[in-house]
């Protein structure tokens, strides 16, 4: 019933509930202290309210969005309590009292610095916004002055309007001791902090405060890119959820030979950008990228079929890749779009059926097939389950997807099944739940049903904790786990100081002008995330389950400490057959095995599942007796035909290819510069050639006359 409410109130958890419960409640209780009047109920409703306001800010919740939506915003919630407080003086104190005429005028003279406080600040975010934003790019040369503090623009509404605090303490003081001169104190102090407040902000409006206009930036911009020279570029547009589909990229374009360039289209996609060395352009303005010079750019890769790749498919200069950000069956792999590209780059073999058979109008000749360079972390099964451990198996669903197929995903129809199946089994395995990120996005279903999962998975790793035979283990493994959750206090407060924190970034210009390169704290980033890795597993039991959710630790850390999976028919399937291990998919659309293992390439050394999951003791035994796993030499086959030879590696074919269309993009060009030269000698001679036959023409006409 909690889960629930927490899903009406759209907040992220009961604390927050509580919160909105108590603002909810605190309204009507000032209200009826204001018409006792009792100035102790008062005071108590008034604290509730400005302290349940202030948390629920803090932690964002959408909630506040809703109540904006629904004209109960932050400045109607504010002017409301203050409403509130005049109330309650007319009904304490005597008519015509002086405090009341305090109350309004400082209410009044503070409300009417609300409106150059906010054009101010909307002024300075708007002034101070460059055209792009950069990571990796040295922007000396161009002006960007420090921005102002956080402390005067990062919430600045929120701020402002709690100054009123002052006033509203004066004002009940003066209630409650009789004496005015609180009420007055506390309305000046209200009232001077505002004016202060919109007095410091104002200086950053001068020009000398300001970066470089749009024409100038640009400008410099196009000569940052003649000067690097950039050949691959990785292009990306796509939702704030999305941010994963090009940071699998990163590692491979640093990997590249060349020059490459990471162009984004949407500023909220930066401060999600895991660390790279490689430079980062992010220009949101279709005309602003468009009018740039790429004209040196060779090679562009797309991870996404989105409709803003346009604004780079009209690039004359370059080859245009498809890459995608997975490889699977899903009719999205095969999208009619992707013969816009150039090429397209599948895993294996499997990628190039798939579009043969899909006829969407995708040539063969046009498919390359370069293997997932991004596997190269993944460890190869080792054929048996580590000593003292018992097995591990992932649960890694997939999301509903933008449809209402019910193949799509196995949540809402099986995972609760598979889950349980899984914590209830005769011999013991530990299960680790994965759920993409958009799982619940679109279907309040698949929403529901991955609440009710969380909701097992601790209820198992309660009852295990309890549980008499891991008893043992958890005793001699408790120093040591104390021990890796300490350290990842420790990572993660290193991994902040070298601002891999994932903080909104409050200045674009600051941040883009402080952002550049810097292969030592890349290195040192890549360092710790790989002790905080290792650190993570360590944190808990190898027996225990645990629900792994956030972009840390990565699905492939996943994938190197399962020795099983289940999943639906998607990427996540066909990266894990690299592994070697033991998989299954659920058929959630019922299609049977036979026509299940047809359609779906992945799925033919997979253990299929129904909705029930009652094929799921298989699983089990596959991992703990190799001797009776039926599909092991399947899974070999599957896997070169999904991704490809082992060698030579992924990247080196990924590599060799990027260096070829580029080379053959170079060779286009020169043969366009050909014909050009020769183009106006060859008009010449048509031009000649018509006119001699026009003056052939009247002469003939001239003397049949």
């Amino acid at each position: 019933m909690i889960s629930t409410a927490v899903r009406l109130a759209r907040v992220g958890n009961r604390s927050e509930l509580a919160a909105a419960l108590l603002m909810a409640l605190s309204y009507p209780s000032m209200v009826l202290a204001a018409l006792l009047p009792s100035l102790p109920f008062f005071v108590a409703a008034l604290a509730v309210s400005y302290v349940a306001d202030w948390y629920l800010n803090q932690r964002k919740v959408y909630l506040l969005t809703g109540l904006s939506k629904a004209r109960a915003g932050l400045s109607i919630r504010f002017l409301a309590r203050e409403l509130m407080v005049i109330l309650f003086l007319a009904r304490s104190i005597p008519d015509e009292d002086v405090v009341s005429y305090v109350a309004i005028t400082a209410f009044l003279l503070f409300y009417a610095l609300q409106a150059p406080h906010s054009v101010l600040l909307t002024l300075i975010r708007n002034r101070r916004r460059l055209p792009f934003a950069t990571r990796n790019i040295d922007l000396t040369g161009l002006s960007i002055p420090d921005a102002p503090s956080a402390r005067l623009t990062n919430r600045g509404a929120e701020k402002m309007l709690h100054l009123d605090l002052a006033a509203v303490v004066g004002l009940l003081v003066s209630v409650g001791t009789g004496r005015a001169v609180y009420g007055v104190a506390g309305g000046a102090v209200t009232f001077g902090l505002g004016a202060l407040y919109v007095l410091a902000l104002m200086p950053y409006l001068s020009p000398k405060r300001l970066p470089a206009g749009t024409d100038e930036a640009l400008a410099f911009m196009d000569r940052w890119l003649r000067s690097y020279q950039p050949t691959t570029v990785l292009y990306f547009s796509g939702s704030q959820d999305s941010a994963y589909q090009v940071n699998m990229w990163l590692e491979t374009m640093g990997d590249l030979d060349g020059r490459p360039l990471i162009i984004l289209r949407e500023r909220f996609i930066l401060p999600q950008l895991a660390d790279t060395a490689v430079p980062v352009l992010c220009v949101p303005s279709a005309v602003h990228l468009m009018n740039l010079d790429l004209s040196m750019l060779r090679v562009a890769l797309y991870p996404a079929n989105v409709g803003k790749n346009i604004h780079m498919l009209r690039e004359p200069g370059a080859k245009h890749v498809f890459v995608g950000h997975g490889d699977s069956d899903k009719l999205a792999s095969v999208n009619p779009f992707s013969k816009a590209y150039d090429e397209v780059w599948t895993a294996g073999k499997a990628g190039r059926d798939r579009y043969a058979l899909a006829d969407v109008g995708v040539r063969d000749e046009d498919i390359v097939e370069v293997g997932r360079p991004q596997l190269a972390r993944i460890r190869p099964w080792t054929g048996s389950v580590p000593d003292g451990c018992i097995p591990t198996v992932l649960y890694a669903p997939t999301w509903e997807g933008w449809t209402d197929d019910p193949g799509n995903t196995s949540v809402i129809l099986a995972g609760v099944n598979i889950v349980r199946r899984l914590v209830d089994a005769d011999q013991p395995v530990r299960v680790l739940y994965k759920p993409h990120p958009f799982t619940g996005t679109v279907s309040p279903k698949a929403k529901r049903a991955h609440e009710r999962i969380v909701a097992l998975m601790e209820k198992a790793a309660a009852e295990r904790a309890a549980d008499p035979r891991f008893a043992a283990q958890a005793a001699a493994g408790a120093a040591e786990q104390a021990e890796a959750r300490a350290e990842l206090v420790r990572i993660e407060a290193a991994l902040s100081e070298l601002g891999d924190d994932g903080n909104e970034i409050t200045d674009d210009a600051e941040a883009s002008r402080d952002a550049a390169a810097d292969h030592e704290r890349v290195a040192e980033v890549t360092r710790l995330r790989a002790e905080w890795n290792a650190a993570y597993w360590r944190s808990f039991g190898t027996w225990q389950h645990k629900v792994v959710s956030g972009p840390m630790p990565h699905l492939y850390d996943c994938f190197n400490v399962s020795d099983a999976m289940v999943s639906d028919i998607s990427s996540v399937v066909s990266d894990f057959i690299a592994t070697g291990k033991p998989y299954a998919i659920t058929d959630s659309a019922r299609l049977g095995e036979t026509e299940f293992k047809r359609q779906n390439t992945a799925a033919r050394a997979a253990l299929i599942l129904d909705n029930k999951a009652s094929r799921i003791g298989e699983l089990l035994t596959a991992v703990t007796d190799p001797a009776q796993d039926p599909l092991t030499l399947a899974r070999k086959d599957v896997k070169e035909y999904l991704l490809g030879p082992d060698e030579p590696t992924s990247l080196v074919r990924f590599n060799a290819a990027v260096q070829d269309l580029a080379a053959r993009a170079e060779a286009r060009l020169a043969r366009q510069l050909l014909v050009g030269e020769e183009q106006p000698a060859a008009e010449t001679d048509v031009n000649v050639e018509t006119g001699s036959e026009a003056d052939a023409e009247a002469e003939t006409s001239t003397e049949a006359v």
